[in-house]
């Protein structure tokens, strides 16, 4: 294997150097992120493993506090070349005192390292101090990549930031926002640098492939643990005897807990998510629906969504209610397995094979009444689990502000309810987890056996990819 290319990442106090790296990397816990400047002091190194060898070697520099004063001070050294006058600069005493911080990163950029991405906050308006800087860089004698970070933010300043490079004679560039990465971007930013490293295209290429597998493996990872919690809610049921139910209060609580348990399958979901992405308990949510006050979680029971939802699943007025059941409307979300009579009680197994028969005739006789999860809230949970998906792959590792699912764009019908075929399909899959009781996880005495691990592979093979990955990869 070549040796690992090694990369200095500089610029201006507060640019955004770190929080890149945490995106390039994936490794959120690097660092520290802060809106304060001077955050990063010292010249830390920072691996991008893959298939556990290192691929490249990134030094996070501290920032160039005062490079009009340096440039300055360089003129005034010995030397013919900018380069010999950079290194008397870092042998004199003004590398350890005035322009300490400076020097650590003139030093790794001349000693250590291959190349620099130069990271430049377009929302500032191009000033002489980060013309020194450029200056400054130059005179090192290592091919320089402009990298212009928040290009999506409404103030960026981006086609100034274009001529400023040009007139500096930086024509290669690359656009990234490390709070939310191009779909592409990644792959276009080693791409644009091995344009400056020709003898290392071939490890930048090859870098880049595997950055696009990694992309796509994790992407049907988070298919899978959202398939995988659709079939723990599809699977659960809850029974309570038919006098108890009777009475009000039981009745609610029994209810209550029902609802609780399927907000906490969702919330494992969400920390499964999170984790596969590289993110850390409290960085992300998922947003609010319009026009609600409630967490998420408590729109999964929301009538009217899942009215919507039913629509969309052909049930119409059926939402609520099973065939022969006795349901009140406030169930939003749940059935009762309470058949009047043996042959409603086939009527409503249709749905989940055969093996439910029994059970809901054995419960009728017995005076049970059972609580499941139906089609609409599973089509409910699984559009927010896969938006969050889909907003997790996208987000880069810099954000100081938490994730808030709602500001991605997807498709929407009529009512303004995220539309996937897809997903459609895929919650149509899950009925015969209906008949297995024991899939659900984090239950006593549950059971994961090939027959549920088949269910969970199809039903994540149904979700829908991230379209602009694809688009990219």
């Amino acid at each position: 294997m070549p040796e690992p290319l090694i990369v200095a990442v500089v610029g201006h106090t507060n640019a955004g150097k770190t929080s890149l790296l945490r995106t390039l990397t994936r490794q959120v816990d690097f660092g520290e992120v802060s809106e304060r400047p001077g955050t990063t002091r010292h010249a830390e190194a920072l691996a991008l493993r893959l298939d556990g060898q290192v691929a490249a070697r990134f030094i996070d520099t501290p920032g160039l506090e005062d490079s009009v004063a340096l440039l300055d001070f360089l003129g005034r050294q010995p030397g013919e070349t900018r380069t010999e006058r950079v290194r008397a600069f870092l042998a004199g005493p003004e590398a350890r005192a005035a322009f300490e911080q400076e020097a650590k990163v003139l030093r790794a950029l001349l000693e250590q390292a291959d190349c620099a991405m130069l990271v430049i906050d377009t929302r500032q308006p191009v000033l002489p101090k980060y013309r020194a800087e450029i200056e400054i860089l130059a005179a090192c004698a290592k091919p320089v990549m402009p990298v212009l970070n928040f290009v999506r933010d409404g103030a960026a300043r981006v086609a100034d930031w274009h001529r400023a490079l040009q007139e500096s004679g930086l024509h290669a560039r690359a656009e990234f926002d490390v709070v939310a990465p191009f779909n592409g971007s990644e792959r276009e930013l080693y791409t644009d640098l091995a344009s400056l490293l020709p003898q290392r295209r071939a490890q930048l290429a090859d870098l880049v492939d595997a950055l696009a597998l990694q992309a796509r493996e994790r992407r049907q990872a988070a298919a899978r643990v959202v398939a995988s919690h659709l079939v723990d809610v599809a699977a659960m049921r809850r029974a309570l005897p038919a006098d108890e139910f009777a009475d009000a209060l039981r009745q609610k609580a029994f209810v209550r807990a029902f609802q609780d348990d399927v907000r906490g399958h969702a919330r494992h979901a969400v920390s499964e998510l999170l984790a596969l992405f590289g993110f850390r308990e409290g960085d992300a949510e998922l947003a609010e629906l319009p026009a609600l006050a409630e967490r998420w979680e408590d729109d999964l029971f929301n009538p009217e969504l899942l009215k919507r939802a039913g629509t969309r699943l052909g049930l119409g007025a059926m939402i609520g209610a099973g065939v022969g059941a006795v349901a009140d409307v406030a169930l939003a979300g749940l059935s009762l397995g309470a058949a009047t009579t043996l042959g409603a009680t086939v009527g409503g197994a249709l749905s989940g094979g055969w093996r439910p028969l029994w059970r809901k005739a054995k419960n009728r006789l017995d005076g049970v009444q059972e609580l499941t999860a139906d089609d609409a809230l599973l089509l409910l949970l699984a559009e927010h689990l896969s938006a969050l998906a889909t907003a997790l792959a996208r987000r880069g590792h810099a954000a100081q502000q938490r994730l808030r699912v709602g500001t991605v764009a997807l498709p929407t019908d009529a009512v303004g309810a995220p539309v996937s075929e897809g997903v459609l399909r895929a919650v149509q899959a899950l009925a015969p987890a209906r008949g297995h009781p024991k899939w659900e996880r984090r239950q006593r005495g549950a059971r994961d056996d090939d027959e549920r691990t088949e269910l969970v592979e199809r039903v994540a093979r149904l979700l829908p990819p991230d379209p602009e990955e694809d688009e990219a990869s």
